[in-house]
């Protein structure tokens, strides 16, 4: 595992050093949590935006619009 060196506020060193009433067994553990459940976070956000954009440029697109309608004909509602 690599390692690195961060500076934390004392607020932030003080709810670290709180690690194991949190459940984590050692302050690494702790960090590495909760950088992936950020990670995962923009990650979510990231397909939402894309998403978005996709759903926004196929409003403006008529010719997909009309793709779409004509393969859905015939399917059960």
């Amino acid at each position: 595992m690599l390692q690195t060196k961060i500076s934390l506020t004392p607020s932030l060193a003080e709810f670290l050093d709180d690690h194991r009433s949190y459940g984590f067994k050692d302050k690494s553990l702790m960090v590495r949590s909760a950088l992936l459940r950020f990670k995962e976070e923009l990650e979510l956000e990231s397909l939402a935006r894309s998403a978005d954009l996709y759903a926004e440029l196929y409003e403006q697109d008529e010719e997909s619009r009309e793709l779409t309608e004509s393969a859905l004909q015939g399917w059960p509602e």
